[in-house]
């Protein structure tokens, strides 16, 4: 893949959007979150126009700060998951990303710096002011091996709405682990997006 990627938002849609394009600008995957689902459950497709699903994210519980997320093969053999570190995600996001055979974690992704979201959440309540914060705050995101050694990062970008992120390649990461740990960045973007 040629990297930096890019996260896109669509913005005029009932449920939420959104396309990983490769540097030259090459789709990668289009992801569809299902709307008034009480539990998340997104689709994975090879394609903009939706036609070739290639994978399934599920949460295995309704609204709750632990819940697991499952990445399942059209065949329905998981490909992996990921878990919201419940309270540590209070002040700083942080998930474990699993390959789907071991008990311990293959990956972390961590917010790198909370106080972003602290200001951003702040500012965004004075009137008139708040409607800029996309502009000056721009959380960003390291994901590592288990031992520190990061393998990737996610920024947000300036944009009016927060619809426009960028991944940069830190290390080298196998082709299968790469596409597990994009497919977990694009359901932590899902659920971190609101949060700054």
């Amino acid at each position: 893949m040629n990297y930096p990627l890019q996260i896109n938002f669509k913005i005029l849609a009932i449920a939420q959007q959104l396309s990983l394009t490769e540097a030259t600008g090459n789709l990668i995957f289009y992801v569809k979150q299902k709307a008034f689902k009480l539990k998340e459950a997104v689709t994975v497709f090879a394609d903009e126009a939706m036609t070739r699903p290639w994978f399934t994210i599920n949460a295995d519980r309704v609204i709750d700060f632990n819940a697991n997320y499952t990445f399942m093969d059209l065949s329905g053999r998981p490909f992996g998951s990921m878990r919201r570190q419940g309270r540590k995600s209070i002040w700083r996001a942080t998930y474990e990303i699993f390959d789907g055979y071991q008990p311990h974690p293959v990956a972390i992704f961590k917010e790198e710096n909370p106080w972003v979201k602290v200001f951003d959440a702040t500012l965004g309540e004075i009137p008139i002011l708040g409607i800029f914060t996309g502009y000056f705050f721009h959380p960003s995101y390291l994901i590592s091996r288990p031992d520190g050694m990061p393998y990737l990062r996610l920024k947000k970008q300036a944009s009016f709405v927060g619809r426009r992120f960028t991944i940069d390649k830190l290390a080298h990461i196998d082709q299968t682990e790469e596409l597990r740990l994009l497919l977990a960045t694009m359901m932590i973007v899902l659920l971190e997006r609101a949060r700054g």
